[in-house]
């Protein structure tokens, strides 16, 4: 990859942190493309000077992610949302305009950010419209390498993280859990970067080919709200909500989940059984347990000096 321009779409996000610092590494030169490019000035303490690049771009305008792959060798479209009145818009239609726009500017090699779940009978519109994404990107870009993550993990996520301030804020120790029995695979999203990094180096080889990444173990919810709470030095009381009750609070607004992610708990976040993985990919996944407790020690009671539970 050295002294390759990869445009990351989205680069400024979670993901998108880190794919970019696996590719600095990699010697690549970084073209970071989103709506607000000043959100992402901070990657550029991750490479060398003049190793990144930013210019603004917008999946729903067509000729500015035209300008954003114009002389690039590579590109990964790291778009998404969790707005369900966005869902068709950014997953299908802009995964369509940055694959046709790939072609045209003849870049080299594509990743593709989808899902595990990604699939058109899904009962969740993001399950349904991330489907719809990829056949977008293989109509128009066939050798792309479509990647279909679990739930992520790393020190900034929105996952790990909200449940361990849940536990640690919760009156008498007592946190409900919706679908308790419902089972995740999380990937350590450094993990996740290095397979964009192999996938981009080796387009013969990964190209038109479909991941799935998970991590080494399989935990429910009420497993991972329980190790959370271990490692963050709490003896939390796990209530697990009927699924009669846990349908009513989706269906509310201003709740912590909606409707559409409440679908999406029906179904496991694990990696298909015989699909590709990081395995494929030559990459060993790290185990949740390895790395999150390094940043978890900030919602003990005492910090780094608190105690994990002893039960």
């Amino acid at each position: 990859m050295k002294d390759k321009l990869v445009t990351l779409i989205g680069g400024g996000g979670f993901v998108g942190r880190y794919v970019a610092q696996e590719l600095l590494k990699a010697g690549a030169r970084v073209r970071i493309a989103q709506r607000r490019p000043r959100d992402a000035w901070f990657v550029r303490t991750l490479g060398g000077l003049g190793q990144t690049q930013f210019v603004a771009a917008d999946v729903g305008r067509p000729a500015t992610i035209a300008n954003a792959l114009a002389g690039a060798d590579a590109v990964v479209n790291l778009t998404g949302t969790f707005a369900r009145n966005a869902y068709w818009q950014v997953h299908e239609a802009g995964a369509r305009t940055i694959a046709k726009a790939a072609s045209a500017a003849g870049v080299g090699a594509m990743v593709h950010f989808s899902a595990i779940g990604a699939d058109p009978q899904s009962p969740a519109e993001y399950g349904q419209s991330k489907a719809a994404g990829e056949t977008a990107v293989r109509e128009a870009f066939p050798n792309a390498t479509i990647l279909r993550p679990s739930t992520l993990f790393g020190r900034e996520d929105q996952f790990v993280n909200r449940f361990a301030g849940l536990i640690a804020a919760a009156p008498f120790g007592i946190v409900p859990v919706l679908r308790g029995e419902a089972k995740f695979q999380p990937a350590y999203v450094a993990d996740v970067a290095e397979a964009v990094a192999v996938a981009l180096a080796d387009p013969g080889t990964h190209g038109g080919k479909t991941y799935e990444l998970g991590g080494p173990e399989v935990l429910t919810m009420t497993e991972l709200n329980r190790w959370i709470g271990h490692e963050i030095g709490r003896d939390p009381v796990l209530v697990e909500v009927p699924d009669a009750i846990g349908s009513i609070l989706a269906s509310l607004p201003g709740t912590p989940i909606t409707s559409d992610q409440w679908k999406m708990l029906g179904r496991d976040t694990v990696v298909s059984s015989g699909a590709p993985g990081f395995e494929a990919l030559g990459i060993e996944p790290q185990l949740l347990a390895a790395v999150a407790p390094a940043w978890l020690v900030r919602f003990r009671r005492n910090g780094r000096f608190g105690r994990r539970a002893t039960a």
